[in-house]
């Protein structure tokens, strides 16, 4: 393999730490030959989180908020408990006037956000301001929402989120765009292609005291600390199989501190009961870990494999160019890594990998319109991956970047 100086230091205390919890996932125990490396489209579940699971579907399963009996009223308050466990996990402030409702992902979430609350605080000549280069989850709902209006004879102008050249937000463009008739903003955590944490704590400042901000954590909650109080949000929507919990869960946290509270429109049917036991489950495990070390193991692997990726000439890493050296002084990837090999259609590239053992996604990402036109390679880790495996990959994309 070719040896590069990656400017990363991963301290013994810290290898310990990840080496102990690694080994408190059973599918990558299983699997020491296999790199999962797609996290960001589906985290892998703690013994923790299968256990919390197991032991309620084997000990009192039953339907939450519909019956008397003992087994009911205990899945009613283990329901009403994750709402409680969010709000202390997002660091809500003011847990009596906020609300959580439970949702099968962020896709779902935004969707009803969309539908249920922002068609009715629009009005003719108001306006939103939405990305058009991230998650197709956090592009479409709110031109579907104006859409509807449209029909109805109700005309909102849609403005779209201005990027700078790192694919940021440019929140310094970004006050040339609202104006008194600004309603609603719908911004991204993390980038879902380009790693980067999009600085949302700068567009309240940017956009004033009084516009309603949604904020997309799908890739955020669970891989970096989020605080509600400190970013200043109206609504934070993100999905339970990314952070850990199993899939065709989320949540929708409501401030409720601007407009009208938030009400899912309605009959409420059968909630997804294990699904929301297993998130609470993995955002104790979560806490318990630290977020902010996983953080810091993640961007650090991303850097690792950014440093190495960015030193042969075969591939392109997509998004901030200045950050791709680990020593940039520049924010660096939150674990997640794109990139395209020049000869190598990533389609190709994603059988080649997976051949070899690292799994990986290859296609479009599900980005919006405004975002990238051609398919792209994107890795992206967790807490369980290792210095190894990025070496590893590191050496095999060495090999393709000869003999490509």
């Amino acid at each position: 393999m070719a040896h590069y100086n990656h400017g990363t230091t991963f301290p013994d205390e810290l290898r310990t730490w990840q080496a102990r919890l690694r080994d408190q996932f059973p599918i990558i125990v299983a699997n020491p030959g296999t790199a999962y490396l797609d996290s960001a489209a589906t985290s892998q579940k703690p013994q923790a989180v299968l256990d919390a699971v197991m032991g309620y579907l084997t000990t009192g399963n039953a339907n939450a908020g519909r019956g008397t009996y003992p087994w009911a009223n205990r899945t009613t308050a283990l329901v009403q408990e994750a709402g409680l466990r969010v709000r202390r996990f997002l660091g809500d402030p003011e847990p009596d006037r906020s609300g959580v409702h439970f949702v099968s992902g962020t896709t779902e979430g935004l969707r009803l956000i969309a539908r249920d609350w922002l068609v009715r605080h629009l009005r003719d000549g108001d306006e939103v301001i939405v990305p058009a280069a991230d998650h197709t989850a956090n592009a479409l709902p709110w031109r579907e929402a104006v859409g509807q209006l449209a029909r109805e004879g109700v005309t909102v102008r849609v403005r779209e989120m201005p990027y700078d050249a790192a694919r940021d937000y440019d929140h310094r463009a970004l006050p040339a765009l609202v104006t008194g008739r600004t309603r609603f903003i719908a911004v991204t955590h993390v980038h879902h292609v380009y790693g980067g944490d999009m600085n949302v704590q700068r567009i309240r400042a940017a956009a004033g005291p009084d516009v309603v901000i949604c904020l997309d954590a799908a890739q955020g909650v669970g891989h970096l600390p989020l605080s509600v109080a400190d970013l200043d949000v109206d609504f934070v929507v993100f999905s339970g199989h990314k952070a850990m919990a199993l899939p065709g869960t989320g949540a929708i946290w409501a401030g409720n501190r601007r407009g009208t509270r938030f009400v899912p429109g309605g009959w409420a049917g059968t909630p997804n009961t294990s699904g929301i036991v297993s998130l609470a489950a993995a955002l104790d495990w979560l806490e318990q870990a630290g977020v902010e070390r996983i953080a810091r193991w993640t961007v650090a692997l991303g850097a690792r494999l950014t440093d190495g990726l960015h030193r042969l000439p075969a591939y392109e890493v997509l998004g901030c160019q200045r950050s791709l050296e680990a020593g940039s002084p520049v924010q660096q990837r939150h674990g997640i890594v794109t990139f395209r090999h020049h000869r190598i259609g990533s389609n190709d590239l994603g059988f080649i990998l997976a051949a070899e053992g690292f799994l990986v996604r290859a296609d479009g990402h599900c980005q919006a319109e405004g975002g990238e036109k051609t398919a792209s390679v994107r890795v992206s880790v967790h807490v369980y991956n290792t210095v190894e495996e990025i070496d590893r990959l590191l050496e095999l994309l060495h090999r393709l970047d000869t003999e490509g």
